[in-house]
């Protein structure tokens, strides 16, 4: 009899039957322009073009495709060690605590799908009928497939190279952290304010989006106890919410 460890390992990847999609000729070419884009030599494409999979289009085809969310896993994983190498190595007079702060802010998901945008993740994406439209997604559909590139390039390339590349993508972020310090992260500063009164409650609201659908802008509010407390904008919720509890904050008289 199976032990329950073994139990949970018995099944290989691809029983489920799903398959990488083939390429085409004309694929092919659009991940090589791709890849030579970002400056990184692939072996195999497959990889590649499962890392720019979206399970909504994975979905859409029998039997079902790989997509790429497992390459996620992997990227979120190698994009965290990465720039926590880099900050080990560079920021030596930041604390732990503080390494870590830096680390979360550099890997959040507005940076994440500005430098998606930076690189033209979009045009490679593939995306199911369900979400080509959806502009509530894009933004996570980018992260998401930011990552994953990390995760096909570290199983392609090896571990320097997917390191090396993740400095390049980051390396103007390192530089702004160098010129100004930490990050500022106004949502958790803002909750730390709030948690002093655990009867108080802080939520975020989507007022507004705006413009045209590759350069949607949103405004959003921060409500404590259901009253506005502040309001932002920015090229995504994120970074709308961010600036909403920057703006609470100021209101308060805790920005400092």
């Amino acid at each position: 009899m199976a032990t329950i460890d073994e139990k949970i390992f018995e099944k290989p990847e691809g029983v489920d039957g799903k398959i990488d999609e083939p390429l085409t000729e004309e694929r092919i070419s659009a991940l090589k322009r791709f890849a030579d884009s970002i400056g990184v030599e692939f072996s195999d494409f497959v990889t590649l073009n499962r890392a720019l999979t979206h399970k909504s289009y994975a979905r859409e085809f029998d039997p079902k495709l790989k997509d790429n969310q497992r390459l996620e896993f992997l990227g979120d994983a190698v994009l965290g060690l990465a720039t926590a190498t880099y900050l080990f190595e560079h920021f030596t007079n930041l604390t732990e605590g503080e390494l870590t702060k830096t680390r979360s802010s550099l890997t959040r998901q507005s940076t994440l799908t500005r430098l998606a945008e930076k690189i033209h993740l979009d045009d490679v994406l593939l995306l199911g009928i369900t979400e080509v439209g959806s502009l509530r997604g894009r933004d996570s559909n980018l992260e998401d497939a930011f990552e994953s590139v990390i995760g096909a390039i570290y199983l392609d390339c090896g571990w320097e190279t997917a390191k090396n590349y993740v400095w390049r993508q980051m390396s103007e972020e390192f530089e702004r952290v160098k010129r100004t310090g930490i990050p500022k992260d106004y949502k958790s500063k803002l909750q730390e304010v709030i948690q002093r009164d655990p009867t108080r409650k802080v939520t975020y609201s989507e007022l507004n989006e705006s413009g045209p659908p590759h350069m949607r802008v949103f405004e959003a509010a921060a409500l404590i106890d259901g009253k506005i407390f502040g309001r932002g904008v920015g090229k995504s919720k994120k970074l709308a919410e961010q600036e909403a509890a920057k703006h609470a904050l100021s209101n308060l008289g805790e920005l400092k």
